[in-house]
């Protein structure tokens, strides 16, 4: 009997690590497929179009949340109608335009810079320096971001535009981020990315429409969209949301890491994307500077504004 007993104890622990590492996982895994779905997606539909659908896949996906529903501060809704242009309407409108001039394995990759601008806007709003180690992490991370774009400089202007496009989504993260972080401590994450999904659509709707009805639909690309809105731009959030309240905000970022890898597998062996050498070096080295400054906050024992940023949205595009 107390064999019976103690395997069963020790197969729930089993299954409750399982379910703790799948957590952590997770919302990498579909951030990171999140360029691929993009490239999918406008095999039928404009890139406003996609923008506009995965949105709108989004909101309906976390409205059937009952915790998202919850109501907000009055005093917060002008800050959320900010977020929803810096937060969604203009970043993820810009991805679809820079996957006409560069692959999607370099979009993802290059959304490993997303961490080292959220902490420089930090210490910019804070009017304080970061910690040396930080500064360390931020310029090693810059340095590789500077790797992954430079083979595009010989490719012409379309690849540079393209570049262009992304670090520019990449930075109104950083302040957006920033921004959402006191928002979504007053009133908790998941209300607070609700409501800005539902601003970003009046933003988005526009130009998205147009294009959404003009779409010529198709089940591989409806699939990837579906995905796209379901999983990157809704269900990822609600993870999330259950990981960071587990594990905390600075271990449940931890999972940024993945975004790169999984962008650059599935551009290169799904797609048939070409990606340089020097773009990979670069992305790790991104990474690794990203690590560093997650290192540099774990010593000091405190969540920097980047660690409850990073929480806020690991949307990688």
């Amino acid at each position: 009997m107390e064999n019976k007993t103690n395997f069963v104890r020790s197969s729930t622990a089993s299954l409750a690590e399982s379910s703790d590492w799948l957590l952590l996982v997770l919302p990498g895994l579909i951030f990171g497929a999140s360029p691929f779905f993009i490239a999918e997606g406008m095999r039928a539909v404009g890139p406003n179009g996609v923008t506009f659908v995965r949105i709108l896949i989004g909101f309906a996906t976390l409205s059937l949340v009952p915790a998202a529903r919850k109501p907000v501060m009055r005093s917060d809704w002008a800050g959320i109608a900010g977020l929803g242009v810096l937060w969604l309407a203009f970043p993820l409108s810009m991805f679809p335009f820079a996957e006409q001039h560069v692959s999607s394995a370099l979009t993802g990759m290059l959304n490993g810079a997303n961490p080292l601008f959220t902490a420089i806007v930090a210490a910019a709003i804070a009017r304080r320096a970061p910690a040396r180690l930080i500064l360390v992490g931020v310029a090693v991370g810059m340095a590789g971001t500077l790797l992954m774009a430079l083979p595009t400089i010989g490719e012409g202007h379309s690849s540079a535009t393209g570049v262009g496009m992304i670090m520019t989504a990449v930075v109104s993260f950083g302040f957006a981020l920033n921004i959402a972080r006191p928002l979504q401590q007053r009133n908790g994450a998941l209300p607070v990315i609700w409501r800005t999904q539902m601003v970003a659509l009046v933003f988005t709707a526009p130009l998205g429409l147009p294009d959404m009805l003009s779409a010529r639909w198709r089940p591989g690309p409806v699939a990837a969209l579906l995905a796209l809105g379901a999983l990157g731009t809704g269900a990822a959030h609600v993870v999330m949301s259950v990981a960071a309240g587990r594990f905390g905000a600075a271990r449940a970022s931890g999972t940024t890491f993945l975004i790169p890898a999984v962008a650059l597998v599935l551009g290169v062996v799904v797609r048939g994307e070409r990606v340089a050498l020097l773009s990979v070096a670069g992305s790790v080295m991104c990474v690794g500077g990203a690590w560093l400054m997650g290192r540099a906050q774990d010593l000091r024992g405190v969540q920097s504004s980047s660690d409850g940023s990073l929480f806020s949205n690991l949307e990688a595009s």
